[in-house]
């Protein structure tokens, strides 16, 4: 990732905030089948090593899964929020119109090597602490063991789990700190009073 200083987020703690605030990760794979890239929701353990691991599954379908397994180095992507920045929210562009747009926006980027499994019992765990996570928000929740036995026997039997201890970790937060305090308060001012959550979000973000 492109990683201007003015950018570049070395905060570890809040990385990982990020990590676990992202519902949905791409992993990124190279092997015998070029690029290949999935979207999976994962957990992430703090707790392992400097940067922390990533735990998730993918359907013994998808070939990715051998990538992991020969191997292959990941490159998984959490983003975040993100906003397109207009030069009309710059002061500056009135006095002497030297602006063009850009994008304010958070990522995330994680490196290692997984080891994959297979074993039904781990498995198990994994959708379990998954699905505990996600389904925290509903009225009733449902759990995987509502689900019959050998139904869930044979789901488990369709999907290849991971672990992928963090090697390299990488952070870019773009708010606008490479413009003038005026700039950046009227980026956020602008943000700010549009209709769009996402915008509304960033803007929060820029908020002293």
């Amino acid at each position: 990732m492109y990683l201007p200083s003015a950018f570049h987020d070395q905060d570890i703690q809040r990385l990982q905030q990020q990590m676990e605030d992202s519902r949905l990760a791409i992993v990124v794979t190279h092997g015998e089948n070029g690029l290949l890239a999935s979207h999976v929701p994962l957990l992430l353990d703090r707790s392992a090593g400097e940067f922390g691991a990533v735990r998730g599954h993918l359907a013994r379908a998808n070939p990715q899964w051998r990538d992991l397994e020969n191997g292959s180095e990941a490159m998984v992507i959490f983003s975040g929020a993100d906003a397109y920045i207009s030069p009309n929210f710059y002061p500056s562009k009135a006095e002497h119109g030297k602006a063009v747009p850009t994008w304010n926006f958070l990522a995330v980027h994680a490196y290692g090597t997984a080891e994959v499994f297979s074993d039904a019992e781990r498995l198990r765990s994994l959708v379990s602490q998954l699905t505990d996570r996600h389904e925290a928000s509903q009225q009733k929740p449902w759990a995987v063991d509502d689900a019959p036995a050998d139904y869930l026997q044979s789901m488990l039997k369709a999907i290849v789990g991971f672990e992928l201890p963090i090697a390299r970790l990488e952070g870019k937060r773009k708010l606008s700190q490479n413009r003038s305090a005026a700039d950046i308060a009227g980026v956020q001012q602008g943000l700010a009073a549009s209709t769009d959550p996402l915008d509304n979000a960033v803007a929060q973000l820029m908020t002293p």
